[in-house]
């Protein structure tokens, strides 16, 4: 069945959502280890999470990259994930879907959250025609998602290591087994009516 080209797919449960972030190893295993992001992590600069984890795979290189060594599954409140969305602006001018130009500058300053829709990818991380949410926080949304949202830090390195292996072998088969089962996100109340560009 083909796929909505804009819907949010996640692990997710009746309150939680899982996400994923790259970090190097000296933020990313305190946070784990601490189910915390520590004092290291800044809370005044924009930090974009994927509710993707393929994508999160494409962006990071199977954890290969200089900084995104360790990856985390950030389990946070559905609450707060959605109040993002509602406070969210599309990071780019889409016509139609904003008054003006100018209109969406103004909304994209004020706004906590922006939102980016990038093509969803594959095992060999080749894109696919529909599209992955990425959410940018910043300001009120950063501080919210580190100190009230967050309910639990897990670092699935091993994991994307392990499916990485299995794609490489060429057993794909094996390695979408071990993937983490992403459904559609419930979206209620026209949660992403504004931001489908």
């Amino acid at each position: 069945m083909e796929q909505p080209r804009h819907q949010i797919r996640a692990t997710h449960t009746a309150s939680t959502i899982t996400v994923y972030q790259a970090y190097s190893p000296d933020l990313g295993l305190p946070a784990a280890r601490e189910n915390r992001f520590p004092a290291a992590w800044k809370r005044d600069r924009m930090t974009w999470i994927k509710p993707s984890f393929l994508w999160m795979m494409y962006r990071c290189g199977w954890a290969t990259k200089e900084g995104q060594e360790t990856v985390l599954a950030v389990e946070i409140t559905r609450d707060g994930f959605e109040w993002a969305l509602r406070h969210a602006c599309l990071s780019g001018y889409v016509r139609g879907l904003h008054p003006d130009r100018a209109a969406w500058q103004g909304q994209l300053k004020r706004a906590p959250a922006r939102v980016q829709w990038d093509p969803e990818r594959d095992l060999r991380l080749q894109p696919l025609p529909h599209r992955a949410l990425q959410l940018g926080l910043c300001g009120e949304a950063v501080r919210r998602y580190a100190d009230e949202w967050t309910v639990g830090i897990r670092d699935v390195t091993s994991l994307a290591r392990e499916i990485h292996a299995r794609v490489r072998s060429g057993d794909l088969d094996s390695a979408a087994r071990l993937l983490p089962e992403e459904l559609p996100f419930p979206e209620g109340d026209g949660l992403l009516a504004h931001l489908r560009g």
